[in-house]
């Protein structure tokens, strides 16, 4: 049994009770994430979407198999045990007008919890602008092409750790 079983084990029982979640535990739905204890590298995603929620499965979606793409790698890497994806809400959170709704607020103390527990990380990989800004409110703020290139030297020199992040959006600033 490895040492974060229990742990892991206890956050995933406390996720699915809460009252903002028993919709999604009364249909069956598990909390959505992928961990393995030795990963060395995090994805941060937002939250899962509609087809996500369906599977179960992490990026199991146009945007994950773009984002595999992206990386170069194979499904079965990213899937493997290289990788963990933790998102910053684990349940799909809804439609709103201009599209998904964003993750829900009270869901990050949970995400950290979960990141917590995988000590061996030696990359975060921040997907979207809610990932950006839990990690970084400053670096949520500046446009794109500020923020790629310099900032995982920065990071890794403020927090110990590198951190790639990704946004679907274009910067208006060029």
């Amino acid at each position: 049994m490895k040492q974060n079983d229990k742990a892991l084990k206890e956050l995933i029982a406390e996720i699915k009770s809460l009252p903002e979640n028993q919709s999604y535990t009364k249909r069956g739905i598990p909390p959505i994430f992928q961990f393995h204890e030795e990963s060395k590298i995090l994805l941060v995603g937002q939250a899962p979407g509609r087809k996500v929620e369906e599977s179960g499965i992490p990026f199991h979606d146009l945007s994950g198999k773009r984002l595999m793409e992206w990386m170069g790698i194979s499904e079965e890497i990213f899937y493997g045990k290289s990788i963990s994806i933790i998102p910053m809400d684990f349940y799909y959170p809804g439609k709103g007008k201009g599209g998904d709704l964003p993750p829900r607020p009270f869901m990050r103390k949970y995400h950290d919890a979960v990141a917590a527990l995988l000590p061996k990380v030696k990359l975060r990989i921040l997907i979207g602008k809610y990932a950006i800004a839990h990690y970084d409110p400053k670096g949520a703020k500046l446009p794109l092409k500020d923020l790629l290139y310099p900032y995982g030297e920065a990071w890794e020199k403020d927090h110990g750790t590198k951190s790639l992040p990704l946004s679907g959006q274009t910067s208006s600033k060029s």
